[in-house]
């Protein structure tokens, strides 16, 4: 058993393991874990208890004032003072050391290693210890050796709450980032992805400071020439499955960095919505939930263990995490050069925007800001039609500079390296949700194809009236009709009147970057 000793943070427990393998966290987690079981498959079953997803609301950053001009603060950087966060770090520490066993990971964030960030993480239960050993980028034994002291460290302590009666906090759950000290500390929720999340967050902070655009992002390259490409998009736009594309290597599923040298993967697995997933479905992530990967808060027969992915009893937020080698056709080492095609997807559920559009600069930066996408009626109590969601960067939660900062980045790479971009809606066609259809996955794809095949550059396009956009009028394998929204419709007053109302909801969110961006950029929007 390796051990470390961790007393120049604080760490008194004399049983610290170090960087154990899968197969001992199995073995700590179904003797330690009583929730913890195997599934059928191999993967360990792990759960969360009452939080199954992040908490943004209890995230926080010291105010300091080596950093603080650089932050955005507002409701996605709620700033704490250093004595706060100090007596969250005890406190944190305090939990730690009432344990007679804690798990420590060593490993790395960035596949690039000029450009890595060495991250520790310190926690009490060996399913958290097995997220991170398949999140992070796992060291090999010489690296290990010489690891030394870490970059960044996260002390989870997640077991224990915060103390409401502490300033500053509102819950018993807080998620607190020091920048100076580069340490995250996480009292009041066990869910996982608070690590993984936390880790971007920095990510986010010190890659930009070094001209290193940090995005939320899959990420693609051409099995034959490497040639790479960056899919944008939030939750259920398509990002995940649009990337496991048997005909291209994958470099990575959601995050990543684009230097000066080309782009990397920021993590060493993928972290999948596992609800609903069928072989039939996603084949690859189905297969690579095996031994070796977390599946956390599902529902399992008791006596086969076989999982139940349509089960939605204990969250809607069931997730699997696996190393990114267990995908079959994963690039080892996840880096590639300057990608060639930058794409935004986007689930437009009111049924008006193009199916594939062709952005200028301008554009990219303004669509990049506004980060839309649409949730669809029926997904929560009270919606009963479509509602815009807008999230800068496709991932406001994770951003610390203000977003112009990585819209002004993305904007300089694209232009430096004449890359193309592109908006596709993965949304409904022919009317909005309820009327409507949904995009065929396979006209997406096709559409997805025919940029990577290079097939689109000098295709037709027609401008959009409305949102001002050059959309698309022939693309291989995809009719025409479908390619001009405005003429799927039947109703077209009802077409005209729903454009202008999305066209609204975007200028009215656009509004609080206005002041801060160039005119071109201003005006790159709908006009009407």
């Amino acid at each position: 058993m390796r051990r470390i000793d961790l007393s120049a943070h604080g760490i008194s427990v004399a049983d610290v393991r170090r960087n154990l393998s899968p197969a001992e966290l199995y073995a700590e987690a179904i003797r330690l874990e009583p929730d913890c079981a195997i599934a059928d498959s191999g993967a360990l079953i792990a759960y969360s208890g009452a939080k199954t997803g992040r908490s943004p609301k209890d995230k926080r950053i010291v105010r300091n004032p080596a950093s603080e001009n650089d932050v955005w603060w507002g409701p996605v950087n709620v700033p704490i003072d250093d004595d706060t966060f100090k007596v969250n770090l005890e406190r944190a520490k305090d939990y730690l050391n009432t344990r007679s066993i804690l798990y420590c990971v060593d490993a790395y964030a960035g596949w690039d290693p000029a450009h890595r960030l060495k991250v520790r993480v310190v926690c009490s239960r060996p399913y958290h210890a097995l997220f991170m050993h398949t999140m992070l980028i796992r060291p090999s034994r010489e690296e290990l050796m010489a690891f030394g002291e870490p970059d960044a460290i996260i002390y989870n302590a997640g077991r224990f709450p915060a103390n409401r009666r502490t300033h500053g906090m509102t819950s018993k759950t807080s998620i607190d980032l020091s920048l100076e000290s580069k340490e995250l500390v996480i009292l009041g929720t066990e869910y996982a992805g608070e690590m993984k999340k936390g880790v971007f967050t920095m990510l986010n902070y010190f890659a930009p400071k070094r001209n290193i655009l940090s995005m939320h992002c899959s990420a693609t390259a051409d099995r034959e020439t490497g040639a790479s490409s960056l899919l944008f998009g939030l939750s259920g736009t398509g990002k995940t499955t649009l990337s496991a594309d048997p005909k291209r290597l994958l470099i990575g599923d959601d995050e990543h960095c684009w230097s000066d040298t080309g782009i990397f993967n920021i993590e060493g697995g993928c972290y999948a919505k596992a609800i609903d997933l069928a072989p039939e479905t996603e084949p690859d992530i189905f297969q690579a939930l095996r031994f070796g990967a977390v599946l956390e808060n599902v529902v399992y027969d008791q006596d086969s263990h076989h999982v139940d992915f349509h089960d939605t009893s204990i969250t809607q937020n069931t997730r699997g995490a696996y190393p990114i080698e267990f995908i079959r056709n994963a690039k080892i080492p996840c880096v590639a050069g300057h990608p060639t095609h930058v794409i935004f997807l986007t689930c437009d559920a009111f049924g008006v925007l193009p199916p594939v559009s062709r952005l200028t600069p301008a554009q990219a930066m303004y669509h990049c800001i506004s980060g839309y996408t649409a949730k669809v009626a029926g997904t929560e109590m009270g919606v009963t039609e479509p509602q815009a969601t807008f999230s800068p960067c496709f991932g406001g939660p994770f951003l610390v500079w203000h977003p112009m900062k990585y819209a002004g980045l993305l904007a300089e790479k694209i232009r430096r390296h004449k890359v193309d971009v592109w908006l596709v809606n993965t949304g409904w066609a022919g009317g909005a949700y309820g009327v409507g259809t949904r995009m065929k996955l396979g006209l997406t794809r096709a559409i997805i194809d025919a940029i990577h095949a290079g097939m689109l550059g000098d295709a037709p396009v027609a401008a959009d009236p409305v949102f001002g956009l050059h959309a698309l009028t022939a693309c291989p394998n995809v009719p025409s009709e479908v390619l001009q929204p405005r003429q799927a419709w039947a109703d077209k007053a009802a077409y005209d009147a729903t454009a202008r109302k999305l066209a609204g909801l975007f200028a009215r969110n656009f509004a609080q970057y206005a002041g801060q961006v160039t005119p071109d950029v201003a005006q790159a929007g709908p006009t009407a």
